[in-house]
């Protein structure tokens, strides 16, 4: 196995692994190899693979896939994400939305499609993510959504409790309850308005240009092809590779 290829730096690993399961102070089988299996489902996530593929260096591919859904299911990538993104610049924040393709694989979970953020569109069954990021970029949250619907009907959980100076996005934002709301946080509005708008709304242009930010962090993380392509059943696996990938990113 090319080595070189892995992404988790020394500096990224002392950070993390204080969080993890199976350190030497839990209860139960120390997780010794903590650190290769993070590097399983980066692998797997990179490239887009189905787990049956994943390379026997890594272990026993269902072992992993099972280890995955534990730690998925604990929130574990979540505080992995956490920890990498602490250190957060909330001059602005940016929201947009991105929509990609679901698998026919990935369609069949328990409840339905409905239930796991996959919906149709005219691209097929999609998955539609809305992403809010701070004034460097990094994400600061996201929420997955059918991909029919609206982006604006995912802003509220990802701002709430939290205060930044100025929230910029795309005319596809621009609705009076979103402004009310923003200008109660005594928050800039910076949305350019719609062309049917009967009276024209001002907005700084020039902080506007600062928006290319989120749209820069959905190309990067789409350089992983199971972020780009979604092959995950459940809306908890897909958020956990979520999690882990833009953590990743961020830690660098």
């Amino acid at each position: 196995m090319n080595t070189d290829r892995f992404v988790i730096s020394d500096h990224i690993w002392e950070r993390i692994e204080p969080v993890l399961l199976g350190k030497s102070t839990d209860c139960g089988v120390t997780g010794k190899d903590n650190r290769l299996f993070l590097e399983a489902v980066l692998w797997r996530v990179r490239t887009g693979t189905p787990w049956r593929d994943l390379p026997t260096e890594f272990g026993n591919w269902n072992s992993v896939f099972k280890r995955f859904r534990r730690w998925a299911e604990r929130g574990v990538f979540d505080r992995i994400f956490d920890k990498l993104s602490s250190d957060q610049d909330f001059e602005y924040v940016m929201v947009d939305g991105t929509i990609v393709s679901v698998h026919q694989k990935a369609s069949g979970a328990k409840g339905g499609p409905q239930n796991q953020a996959i919906g149709r569109s005219k691209g097929g069954l999609t998955t539609k993510i809305l992403a809010l990021v701070d004034a460097l970029g990094y994400l600061v949250s996201f929420v997955l959504l059918p991909g029919q619907r609206h982006d604006i009907v995912g802003v509220p959980p990802l701002i709430e409790g939290l205060e930044f100076e100025a929230f910029l996005a795309d005319k596809a934002f621009d609705a009076d309850w979103l402004r009310e709301e923003i200008d109660k946080r005594g928050a800039s509005v910076v949305i350019p308005p719609k062309a049917n708008r009967k009276s024209e709304i001002p907005f700084d242009k020039e902080t506007y240009k600062w928006r290319h930010l989120v749209e820069n962090f959905f190309a990067k993380i789409k350089e992983f092809r199971g972020i780009a392509t979604r092959y995950d059943k459940t809306d908890e696996s897909y958020k956990a590779n979520w999690f882990l990938t833009a953590a990743i990113i961020t830690g660098r």
